[in-house]
């Protein structure tokens, strides 16, 4: 597709064999930057943030699009994601364009691709927030003027600078955007910028009909189990909310068969199953004006963050130590109220409890997440 004269903002997918472009909005074009924090990078027009893992991490990244944005407000910003996360940018008003990697159907022969798209885009800074061994890959031969990441990631001896990925110093535990933020830290600044999400004017309209004075969002499912309060709990938690709240469950298609066998089984009268009906945005859209958010550490606790929705999180088997907590001004945590010996389990969780117990979820008592409403 030929797009002329004008400068555009779009997609560009590395499928199986095709390049494929789709224009969806106009950008400011700019020939210098104008950075007056830092002087020295006003000719730095084109960064490459990569970033391909989960939803919820895509989320948290977008803090660094925030914070180079107002450090090099005219500088040419690219994100690359996996293929499927590539509609939580939709419509970004600090992005020019998006990239996007499949990494499910021939994943090398597509990394390939990548790589040579990245390569023609001549960036000046290329930002590779993980520490695995394809992305690595992808930034140590970009032929980027500047590589930047962790000093986990395999390829880092090729990086022009490598960060010291620091979980915690001392007692304190550095949440994950802080993590992010270090990569750019030597040429911003240490103030720290929350993610944002942009739903459109028309994802506001389209879950408009939903909103009103008293309703409320939970997010049921994850993709592990042990990060995921069980259907059971959900339940009983629901039953003790007062009908003067509507609540809609939200989630992926595949979410549809755990959200309808929770409504089918609780007693409450204003339910909905919105699973699968909205997209990324629009259900961050909907969670922006709830009275509450329900979530897993899961990513739908990332949209609340992004939207500074209120949110109540359910921690399971992890621990919010890890550094990916919820941002929210108004946040609450839920957890067990004794210590397990043998929680947290791991990072991410697991198919089905180790210890086959799953105590860490089941000793959460409803009145820890009914208390939430009335604060």
């Amino acid at each position: 597709m030929s797009i002329g004269k004008d400068n555009y903002k779009h997609n560009i997918t590395i499928d199986n064999f095709n390049f494929v472009q789709s224009t969806i909005r106009p950008i400011n074009q700019s020939t210098h930057s104008t950075n007056q924090l830092n002087p020295h990078l006003c000719f730095v027009q084109k960064i490459l943030i990569i970033q391909t893992a989960f939803i919820g991490d895509v989320v948290l990244a977008t803090g660094l699009i925030e914070k180079l944005h107002k450090s090099l407000p005219d500088a040419q910003i690219d994100f690359l994601v996996r293929k499927g996360n590539e509609s939580l940018l939709t419509g970004h008003p600090y992005l020019h364009e998006v990239l996007v990697w499949n990494k499910k159907v021939h994943k090398q022969r597509n990394l390939l691709k990548m790589l040579f798209a990245i390569r023609k885009r001549k960036y000046d800074k290329i930002i590779n927030v993980q520490r695995f061994a394809a992305t690595g890959f992808l930034t140590a031969f970009s032929n980027a003027k500047e590589k930047i990441g962790f000093d986990k990631n395999p390829f880092s001896f090729l990086f022009t600078k490598k960060i010291k990925h620091v979980v915690s110093e001392g007692s304190y535990t550095k949440h994950e955007i802080e993590r992010n933020l270090d990569l750019i830290r030597d040429f911003t600044d240490d103030f720290i910028l929350k993610p944002a999400l942009y739903p459109s004017a028309n994802d506001y309209a389209i879950v408009n009909e939903y909103n009103g004075k008293n309703y409320i969002t939970m997010s049921p499912a994850s993709v592990w189990f042990t990060k995921q309060y069980p259907a059971g709990k959900w339940i009983s938690f629901i039953n003790k909310i007062p009908d003067s709240y509507q609540i809609y469950l939200l989630g992926a298609p595949s979410d549809i068969p755990l959200c309808e066998y929770i409504i089918q089984n609780s007693t409450s009268r204003r339910i909905s199953n919105l699973a699968g009906k909205l997209s990324f945005l629009q259900s961050a859209a909907l969670m922006k004006n709830a009275q509450m958010n329900y979530v897993n550490d899961s990513a739908p606790m990332h949209f609340a963050s992004a939207m500074n929705a209120p949110v109540t999180a359910v921690y399971c088997s992890t621990i919010p130590a890890f550094g990916f907590g919820p941002l929210s001004d108004k946040k609450f945590i839920v957890e067990i109220q004794e210590p397990l010996y043998c929680r947290p389990c791991g990072l991410h969780g697991y198919k089905a409890c180790p210890e086959k117990h799953f105590q860490c979820a089941m000793k959460i008592a409803d009145e820890q997440l009914l208390e939430n409403l009335s604060k």
